[in-house]
């Protein structure tokens, strides 16, 4: 396989410049807050170079993402290994891929790390990251998230996942009612399917869709479904509209009555890893260990347009357990492991709108943390 050629090929190039060989001549940064603990080392990452860490401030819709050259961030493994667990909602969902790939292909092992994908929801995982029973969480900063670091949890969103491609239909589709065009839908009182219910990240982009279709978030009716019923009822008539990802709205565009609204901003991921206060605290090596595993990943298997590769797709589609001929009929997802800037600003004041967000707006310092990310790239702020 290509990506697999390359990687291999570019990690054995880049062993001989690897951290551990020039970490003795890099000045340490003063600028890292990962761990907690005060100040840690950052040095220059081999293959990790200027390309490898964007300006956050940077909303450009056209901007390039982040990337290292294939195989890079070399390992850099534990002295001990570390078990750990990585709760996620799904993990047949395309933006699941990069860790389902990092866990195949050993990437995470190279790191000595032993990582388990557990699936779990978000409001069930949240309690569980806090107390340190589980590790990590892949899913977004939604309003539970928030509402729980307000009220004393010890958790950040420490890495992102994806942003959609231009051509991308991922997003709020709706059933047409009769004399009713994808022009102009009247949405307000309508009663909407969502893994999440109120208070997901989707609010923020539904907002702007609902705003050209005569709704609100405050006048939509949720329901509350598992990933794989929110496709059903919308086909059956259980819901009106829903939220479908990648490759899944590709079963209803092109067909008679179902309409696409509008979707995720380009070029700003909503969701990716969060982690809660072992990672944060006084396990930051593991924490920034398993983002390199994970940025490696994509560097290695996700950095372009990874659906060109056909035989990549077909390994792909039988890792996830999902439909071929769906998966290669969408377009590849933008990878992404950089966080923007304000994106909490902004999905908190959605989440005011839906009615779900508790107290005063919480500021990025205490919801995002990049620190961890750009150790494992070498970043110095």
């Amino acid at each position: 396989m290509r990506t697999r050629f390359y990687g291999a090929l570019l990690t054995a190039a880049v062993l001989l410049t690897s951290p551990a060989c020039t970490a003795s001549h890099d000045a340490p940064s003063p600028e890292s807050k990962a761990g907690r603990g005060g100040t840690r080392t950052v040095r220059p990452v081999a293959g990790c170079g200027a390309n490898s860490w964007t300006d956050p401030a940077d909303l450009s819709p056209t901007r390039t993402p982040a990337r290292c050259r294939p195989g890079t961030p070399v390992p850099a493994p534990l002295p001990e290994p570390r078990r750990i667990t990585i709760a996620t909602g799904t993990l047949s969902a395309e933006y699941v891929a990069p860790l389902q790939v990092a866990l195949d292909k050993g990437e995470f092992k190279k790191e000595g790390l032993d990582v388990t994908l557990k699936v779990l929801p978000t409001p069930d995982s949240l309690p569980l990251l806090a107390k340190g029973d589980i590790d990590a969480l892949w899913a977004a900063p939604e309003a539970a998230v928030m509402n729980g670091v307000r009220g004393g949890f010890d958790i950040r969103w420490v890495a992102a996942n994806f942003s959609p491609d231009p051509q991308s239909k991922s997003g709020l589709w709706v059933r047409l009612k009769d004399g009713e065009t994808g022009d102009r839908v009247t949405m307000a009182g309508r009663r909407m399917g969502t893994m999440i219910g109120k208070g997901s990240v989707i609010a923020y982009p539904m907002e702007k869709a609902l705003g050209r279709h005569g709704g609100g978030l405050d006048e939509i009716r949720y329901q509350q479904l598992g990933s794989a019923d929110v496709l059903t009822a919308l086909q059956n008539g259980g819901v009106d509209s829903a939220w479908l990802l990648d490759p899944v709205w590709r079963r209803v565009d092109g067909r008679p009555g179902y309409a696409f609204l509008g979707g995720q901003p380009l070029g700003e991921p909503l969701g990716g890893m969060l982690y809660g206060p072992g990672l944060l605290g006084k396990d930051a090596d593991a924490g920034v260990a398993l983002l390199r595993a994970y940025i490696r990943t994509v560097n290695t298997y996700f950095a372009a347009d990874y659906k060109s590769d056909a035989a990549f797709v077909t390994y792909l589609a039988k890792l996830l357990r999902t439909d071929e001929a769906i998966l290669r009929s969408t377009p590849s997802l933008r990878m992404d492991w950089e966080i923007r800037s304000g994106t909490t600003d902004r999905l908190q004041a959605a989440y005011r709108a839906q009615g779900v967000a508790e107290g005063e707006p919480l500021p990025e310092s205490r919801t995002v943390d990049r620190a961890l990310y750009a150790e494992a790239v070498g970043h110095r702020p």
